[in-house]
């Protein structure tokens, strides 16, 4: 339950400190004290979004925080789950600074929005009258049935059948899309892998070709002019080799005279050897060289089919052919081995959704066993809150696809008179009646679920007199399980109360703020009696309150 909330800095409030008690906490004050407001405090520490404006003064930082004790609610699990230190009691705070930025803390330790929420939805439950709309809602009305119904263990099984489902849906949607696209491509692909395949290309030809091919071309102007080399190094009568040899016999006649003499001449025979390989080599080569027009023409055909494809494909290599090949025939081979994927997606398909629909009729049984219970419930306690001719009816109505919530919707069909038949609520309810209905739910709710605090905020809207003395005993009956906190603006709710406090404005200093406080006995019965007859109230109007108090 909520023992502390402290509220700084906020819309009306300078500095608020409420210690919230077991059973009723009743809440009034007159029209724009800032009740409400103190429920715009608590939705930050549900991890609601802040905004800078509600900074009563903007050179300070608001602060907002509020300690729960939930020992017995076992959150042990959901702070690991959330890597978070486990901790009696637990503490959020809230704090807005003056630039916008915005921080939230359990227990000290900072958590982003989406934590905050997970948690903040095991500790407290508010219902404003903005809720009386969410009761049209049909994904509201599903939650009232599975809670009802205590259906989280079968919401988590269908939850993962359907995401499992999702997801053998989307890849065998992506294949079909994939196949469908490459299937338009598949002949194109196919005659570009094949050319490339029929040209049998080897990565290093291309140069080797362009070597040879220039050497072909130029075989009459190469041979001219190894022969000419030739006939100069060793063929000539005044070969340089013959020549060479002469001076090397020479210095050998004379190295054996001077170490310089030997030096050179050993240089010089390294020379002459060196030459005669050179000059031997230059032959060898001039007699390879010939003029072949068929190898020629061989290698310019090769070569044109090598720059043909090159240019085709906007690539300057071999290497670029080759991996384009590759590309091709990955995207062939891909088309080839469609059918199977594909019937292999199919088959995990129709079995997730035969899963699917399995879990979902599970889960739709378990809220069909319930529907009677809650129509009956409900109506019974509609009698007591004065509506004796009210019908809830609960409708299924099956989708032609499964939802994330399941294979159906539930239609909360509603009619407050005799002999109306019951329609959409949003089309029929009041405003009072409205708020009785909300209330009903909430009370059948409130004995299902295991939530520390409940807070209302002028549910009792519309209503008055007797129905608002049930009412108020309704609250009573809650307050047994749960922590209930209620704002509201009915003396014979008020008077159900355990714990009184009275919010009211102070305007003694330079601003009006809102202040709150816990009344004792004697304030409690001048507050009621105000709340009968008017700010100041008869004898009749005390002695009002004081049966009131008497019988609550």
């Amino acid at each position: 339950m909520l023992t502390d909330l402290y509220i700084k800095n906020y819309v009306l409030i300078e500095e608020l400190h409420l210690e919230p008690h077991k059973g009723l906490n009743i809440i009034t004050g007159e029209t724009g004290a800032g009740k409400s407001i103190m429920l715009g405090a608590i939705g930050l520490l549900m991890g609601n979004r802040a905004d800078v404006r509600v900074l009563s003064n903007e050179q300070e930082k608001c602060v907002i925080e509020g300690t729960f004790r939930v020992e017995d609610y076992h959150l042990e699990a959901l702070f690991k789950e959330l890597d978070l230190d486990y901790a009696e009691p637990i503490a959020i705070r809230r704090e807005i600074a003056p630039s916008g930025k915005s921080r939230a803390f359990v227990n000290d330790t900072p958590v982003n929005l989406e934590n905050l929420k997970q948690i903040s939805q095991y500790l407290i439950d508010v219902h404003s009258q903005h809720d009386n709309l969410l009761l049209g809602t049909q994904l509201f009305q599903l939650r009232v049935v599975d809670s009802y119904a205590g259906n989280q263990g079968a919401i988590d099984t269908y939850s993962l059948a359907y995401q499992h489902y999702q997801t053998t849906k989307s890849s065998y949607n992506k294949i079909q899309r994939e196949y469908a696209n490459f299937q338009k491509e598949y002949d194109y692909n196919l005659f570009l892998f094949e050319e490339l395949q029929k040209a049998n290309l080897q990565a290093n030809e291309q140069e080797e070709m362009e070597r040879e091919l220039q050497i072909l071309e130029g075989a009459e102007d190469i041979k001219t002019k190894l022969s000419l080399a030739s006939e100069l190094l060793s063929r000539s009568e005044l070969a340089i080799h013959d020549q060479l040899r002469q001076v090397c016999q020479s210095l050998n006649s004379i190295a054996n005279l001077s170490p310089t003499f030997a030096s050179l001449a050993e240089r010089l025979e390294s020379t002459r050897i060196e030459l005669q390989d050179i000059a031997n080599e230059v032959e060898s080569e001039e007699e390879g060289i010939e003029y072949n027009p068929e190898r020629t023409e061989l290698l310019q055909q090769r070569l044109s089919l090598v720059y043909n494809l090159q240019k085709k494909h906007q690539v300057e290599s071999i290497k670029e052919l080759l991996k384009l090949q590759n590309d091709l025939e990955a995207k062939v081979r891909r088309v080839q081995n469609f059918d199977d994927e594909m019937q292999h997606l199919k088959k995990e398909m129709e079995q997730a959704y035969s899963t699917l629909l399995e879990k979902g009729e599970m889960l739709a049984q378990t809220r069909h066993a319930v529907i009677g219970l809650i129509e009956q419930e409900i109506k019974g306690l509609l009698l007591d809150l004065g509506m004796p001719n009210a019908v809830l009816k609960i409708s299924p109505t099956r989708l032609a696809e499964p939802i994330p919530e399941g294979l159906e919707l539930l239609n909360f069909l509603f009619s407050a008179n005799k002999g109306i038949a019951p329609q959409e609520i949003s089309k029929v309810a009041s405003g009072g009646e409205f708020s009785r209905l909300m209330l009903a739910i909430k009370y059948i709710l409130a004995g299902k679920t295991a939530l520390p605090t409940l807070i209302f905020d002028e549910i009792d809207t519309g209503i008055s007199g007797e129905i608002a003395l049930k009412m108020g005993k309704m609250f009573q009956v809650m307050a047994g399980k749960h922590q209930i906190i209620s704002i509201s603006h009915l003396h014979q709710i008020a008077a159900k109360g355990n714990h009184h406090y009275f919010v009211y404005k102070d305007d003694t200093q330079d601003r009006t703020i809102s202040k709150i406080k816990r009344l004792t006995d004697a304030e409690r019965i001048t507050e009621i009696a105000q709340m009968i007859s008017g700010a100041t109230p008869s004898e009749s109007a005390i002695r009002s309150a004081k049966e009131l108090l008497e019988i609550a």
